[in-house]
Parts: structure tokens; C-alpha cells; sequence
């Protein structure tokens, strides 16, 4: 079924409907980012409550991963001594900072 544009407009305004500009949607879980690229995205009044209609291309990306190369690992065990786990540790305490591991293990 085809709903033309003015239908569609006059809809939306009896729903107290309005369209938001976005590039990029976040919805943030304690596993995982859903990162929503390009969306559609609609606000809405219900029950005196905001209501979002939000859709586009979903990306899922894992919560606290941090890509380090397996050289800048050794090099941080190398320079304070500290086994993988402790280095492991640093790192993601500094957010995969390199210096800020080092100092923070020294």
C-alpha cells in the first residue's frame, strides 16, 4: 500500500511526529555498542513520554575491545617487567594506551 507524501505529512503531524537529522545512532549495551550508520530516525510523543523510531544499517561492535599488536604487548612486558595478564590489564584500564600502560605498570 502507497501512502502519498501528503498523507504521510498530515499522519505524522496528528501523531506529533517529527523527523531528526542524524548520521549515527549508539545504543549501548553492557556486551555490545549496536551502532546504527546512516539512519531514519522519528520522535514521537506517547503518554507524555518521547518515543524514537529509529531504523538504517546496524553494526554490532563488542564492548571494551581493544585491538594492541602482539608487539607493543611484548614491548610493555619487556619494559616493566609485568606478565601478559598484568599487561593485558594496563592496557585496558588505559584504553589501549601504550605509554599510559608502561607508566601506569612501572
Amino acid at each position: 500500500m502507497m501512502i502519498n507524501p501528503g498523507m504521510m505529512k498530515k499522519l505524522m503531524k496528528q501523531l506529533n511526529m517529527k523527523e531528526i537529522e542524524a548520521t549515527e545512532v549508539i545504543i549501548k549495551t553492557p556486551e555490545k555498542n549496536i551502532v546504527i550508520k546512516n539512519p531514519a530516525v522519528q520522535q514521537m510523543k506517547m503518554s507524555g513520554q518521547d518515543v524514537f523510531q529509529v531504523s538504517g544499517e546496524v553494526i554490532e561492535e563488542e564492548e571494551g575491545v581493544i585491538e594492541v599488536s602482539e608487539e607493543d604487548i611484548k614491548l610493555i612486558m619487556e619494559k616493566t617487567g609485568k606478565s601478559r595478564n598484568k599487561v593485558m590489564d594496563a592496557l585496558a584500564e588505559t584504553e589501549g594506551d601504550i605509554a599510559g600502560a608502561i607508566l601506569k605498570l612501572s
